[in-house]
């Protein structure tokens, strides 16, 4: 049986033209591994693949979570885990793409099933964040667990609280309860390969995907998805380009303001992208070039090995 095969890398990088090359060559089914393309009403904001793209090959949790909905990665892999025993019973070989580095360390490495919370530690959690903030939360977050923290986005609030919580309610670290986790996917089972281009080029890639989004349709996406008027604190409403096209259309910013923010917040996070996969993931294969060819030249050469 082929194994899964796994493509991850920045925003931008081009891996939705990867993954449906693989696709076709493998015989296989795309699963999502974007913990923002999973949001219904987001597609041009967060480059979800279009009709054309979806048409070409079967494509799974793309746009089918509500964003009212806060959808941890705990619930990605249990339905990521669903639709490969799915894939695989029909023959066909799972193929997983995005850049959420989490969602490849639960599917990979494991996720430990952790005890539920006690309400007052959750609550003792909650005024940390009211009175310090969340470097507050951050800061405390370092000193109870660093393996744990140091692999969370410094803004994401949700996962932060996690390991404090966790830490203080079970008397344990978050990253222990991980080493004592079996991976869901065992080592052969799976290839990975992370799309590593330079960084500069791939800058000015996303200053212009930007500019077609907004060309396609992204600012009345926006208005569309903000007229819901969802707590602002939901993953989906911080969305790269959202938050500033939401304030562009409140009048609380001026729409090239918004637009050089939302390029500048793109760039920094697929810098640290690059910095996770680098670091998490060395030995996967890498695929370097922007060029969408040459690109798919390199992923041909690594299928040669995959293929049974």
């Amino acid at each position: 049986m082929t194994p899964c095969l796994l493509i991850a890398g920045p925003t931008a990088a081009g891996k939705t033209a990867l993954a449906l090359s693989a696709a076709e060559q493998l015989d296989g089914e795309i699963i999502n591994a974007d913990s923002m393309q999973i949001y219904e009403g987001l597609r041009i904001i967060t480059a979800r693949p279009d009709a054309a793209e979806e048409a070409r090959a079967p494509h799974h949790l793309f746009g089918t979570i509500d964003p009212a909905t806060r959808f941890s990665v705990g619930d990605w892999l249990t339905a990521a885990l669903d639709r490969i025993e799915a894939i695989r019973a029909r023959g066909r070989t799972p193929i997983l793409v995005g850049g959420t580095g989490l969602y490849f360390n639960a599917l990979t490495k494991g996720l430990a099933p952790v005890p539920e919370i006690d309400p007052a530690v959750r609550a003792r959690a909650s005024g940390l964040l009211e009175t310090d903030g969340l470097e507050g939360v951050r800061a405390e977050a370092l000193l109870l667990d660093p393996v744990a923290t140091v692999r969370v986005e410094p803004t994401d609030r949700q996962r932060l609280l996690r390991i404090v919580e966790v830490a203080w309610s079970t008397g344990m670290r978050l990253s222990e309860h991980w080493a004592e986790t079996d991976p869901p996917l065992a080592a052969g089972a799976w290839c990975g390969i992370v799309l590593e281009p330079e960084r500069e080029a791939l800058y000015a890639r996303i200053n212009q995907r930007f500019d077609l989004m907004l060309d396609g349709g992204a600012m009345a996406e926006v208005e569309a998805f903000a007229a819901r008027q969802l707590d602002p604190e939901l993953p989906a409403m911080k969305a790269l380009g959202v938050p500033p096209l939401i304030a562009c259309l409140k009048g609380e910013m001026a729409r090239d303001e918004a637009v050089e923010l939302a390029k500048r917040d793109s760039r920094r996070y697929a810098k640290r992208q690059m910095t996770w996969f680098r670091n998490q993931h060395a030995d996967w294969q890498r695929v370097t070039s922007l060029d969408k060819q040459e690109a798919l030249r390199e992923l041909e050469t690594i299928l040669k090995g995959v293929k049974r």
